[in-house]
């Protein structure tokens, strides 16, 4: 229960604050409100890496547990337990936003760019998670990592990651990010959701098998 509620908590900061940032702070419209973003979804990567990280690892995301999962650092039990936490957290972070704002139309929902095919943002997705999740499953590998960095090189990667993504879908990497404001604003968001389910699980899948067989990541 100790992971359950770790996963919760650190779910809802992450979504609360990095879609607050996206609401509140004015958007991706400006250089500004863009790094924003992007910080916030990283800092918060960072400073639960280093606070509920000592009792889950901090996955905060379903992607990154069923790639640990696969690559046999957590059971299935364990699998379960987070993702069902995840989610939660999720719920929670986007109906605070929701309580704030008043507007189920602004959670930070993630949907595919005018100007951009479906399949672009599912391919944008599948990199960008990949590259993600390869650096987490090499920095917290008992044989290559480093345990002192770990929490800093994710925070940063996903910092670097949200530039690229976020004029391309919004940018998620994270099932339940995408999940939780998409059940509450419906629409578009809710019917585009399957990308950002699917492609994050995607990428994190060939991240599993990657760090396993050419990093050699695992024991």
């Amino acid at each position: 229960m100790k992971k359950f509620f770790a996963e919760l908590i650190g779910t809802f900061v992450l979504v609360f604050l990095g879609t607050g940032a996206a609401v509140l702070g004015g958007g991706a419209d400006s250089v500004v409100g863009f790094s924003a973003i992007a910080l916030a979804f990283g800092l918060t990567i960072v400073a639960s890496a280093y606070s509920i990280g000592t009792v889950s690892g901090a996955h905060l995301n379903p992607a990154v547990s069923i790639a640990m999962y696969l690559n046999k650092r957590i059971d299935g039990k364990n699998l379960g337990i987070y993702i069902l936490g995840q989610v939660v957290g999720a719920l929670f972070g986007s109906l605070a936003l929701l309580t704030i704002t008043g507007n189920n139309s602004a959670l930070g929902q993630n949907v595919v760019a005018d100007g951009y095919s479906l399949f672009t943002g599912f391919l944008v997705e599948v990199i960008l998670t990949f590259i993600f999740i390869l650096v987490i499953l090499t920095v917290t590998s008992d044989k290559k990592g480093n345990s002192n960095l770990a929490g800093l090189v994710i925070g940063l990667t996903l910092t670097l990651i949200h530039f690229v993504g976020i004029p391309v879908t919004g940018m998620s990497a994270n099932p339940a990010r995408s999940l939780a404001p998409a059940l509450l604003v419906g629409g578009e968001a809710l019917s585009q959701v399957w990308i950002f389910i699917l492609a994050p699980i995607v990428g994190g899948v060939l991240a599993a098998l990657v760090a396993k067989t050419l990093l050699d990541t695992e024991e």
